[in-house]
């Protein structure tokens, strides 16, 4: 199972309308297939791999390197399952930007519209935990601006999700499936993606930071004032990039306190409180490290087809003519295997199988 990172240079120009309105139609049509042949939760398992997620954004018109194709391919999915919902028990919440933020109000919505048994808090949780993993635990220095979240009407999910590193303009997408998630906090990712590695970043989900986990979670259930008090004795090293500046010793107590009331259990347990974000759980973690020498992670947890031509014009244009073509083959073997005749779609699996030799 290849879940994980994919790390994309960003490309400029936005897709033309011609051109999501094709990728919604074929997007839908590869996704009827699959659940049709494999069953929905197949579905889940290969949106949460980068390579193939990646494949598809190709097979729909996206330059491999583009990173428009985070955001394009989920909102055209998200569209082409319009409709759909019911009959495929497949639902798709959040999305880029202010979307995103969205998402716990879709699972609920999702779940009162279609009588679903499951249980939305505990999808909602999932979907907060992913992004607060990736964007505190996780620092890299991409800060999340897209998050879709994936779910069957019995309760599995994925998370498809991607960040921005504002300096060198570079974006990062994380997978998780949550069939493979044991821990929130331990190794989430089961694989990673990624042509370029940081080299400063803090990676508090890598099982080496086990050590550091328990120790910022014994900090958080002390007295604030102490903390600080260690905080302000440090002489924080240039790897850290973090300074004093960037969070002041009352700004931390204050956060603190809320963790000090709450008295966590686990280090999953102190990220899920709101409030506390990056800036704090750095602190603590160099607190953890150069005061009591636990020493967490600095390791970084981090190929493709061209079917119609890619957005941007490379390595081709997109060819309406073939792209229509497939779209028309696709929907017509559907309607077909709903009839009986699946002809069609035993052929696909038989050119799979010859090119796969």
């Amino acid at each position: 199972m290849r879940t994980g990172y994919a790390d994309l240079p960003l490309h400029g120009g936005q897709c033309p309308r011609w051109l999501f309105e094709r990728m919604v139609k074929l997007g839908r049509s590869v996704l009827l297939i699959i659940a049709q042949e494999e069953g929905t939760k197949a579905i889940l398992s290969k949106l949460s791999d980068p390579y193939w997620f990646q494949a598809l954004g190709c097979l729909l018109g996206f330059d491999w390197h583009s990173s428009g194709l985070t955001t394009t391919v989920c909102g055209a999915l998200k569209e082409g399952l319009r409709g759909c919902e019911r009959e495929l028990g497949l639902f798709i919440a959040g999305g880029k930007g202010k979307t995103s933020l969205k998402t716990p109000q879709d699972i609920i919505n999702y779940a009162d519209k279609y009588s679903l048994s499951v249980n939305p808090d505990q999808l909602i949780y999932a979907s907060k935990m992913s992004a607060k993993v990736d964007n505190t635990a996780v620092q890299d220095g991409y800060q999340l601006y897209h998050h879709t979240f994936i779910f069957t009407s019995k309760g599995d999910w994925a998370v498809i999700q991607q960040g921005m590193n504002a300096n060198t303009k570079r974006a990062r997408r994380y997978h998780w499936l949550g069939s493979q998630v044991e821990d929130f906090v331990n190794e989430p990712h089961n694989a990673i993606c990624c042509d370029q590695r940081e080299k400063q970043i803090l990676n508090l989900v890598d099982r080496k930071s086990d050590d550091s986990r328990q120790t910022i979670t014994s900090l958080s259930c002390a007295k604030p004032e102490e903390i600080t008090k260690e905080y302000k004795k440090l002489i924080l090293p240039a790897r850290h990039s973090l300074y004093e500046k960037d969070i002041q010793p009352k700004n931390l107590e204050r956060i603190l306190l809320k963790t000090y009331e709450q008295q966590p259990a686990s280090f999953e347990a102190v990220l899920s409180i709101p409030g506390i974000g990056p800036k704090t759980i750095r602190a603590l973690s160099l607190i953890s490290e150069l005061a009591y020498g636990v020493r967490p992670s600095y390791d970084d947890p981090a190929k493709f087809s061209f079917a119609h031509g890619g957005k941007d014009g490379y390595p081709y244009p997109v060819n309406k003519k073939v792209y229509d073509q497939s779209i028309s083959i696709l929907e017509q073997a559907i309607k077909e295997a709903k009839l009986g005749r699946e002809e069609k779609l035993k052929a696909f699996k038989r050119l799979q199988y010859l090119t796969t030799k």
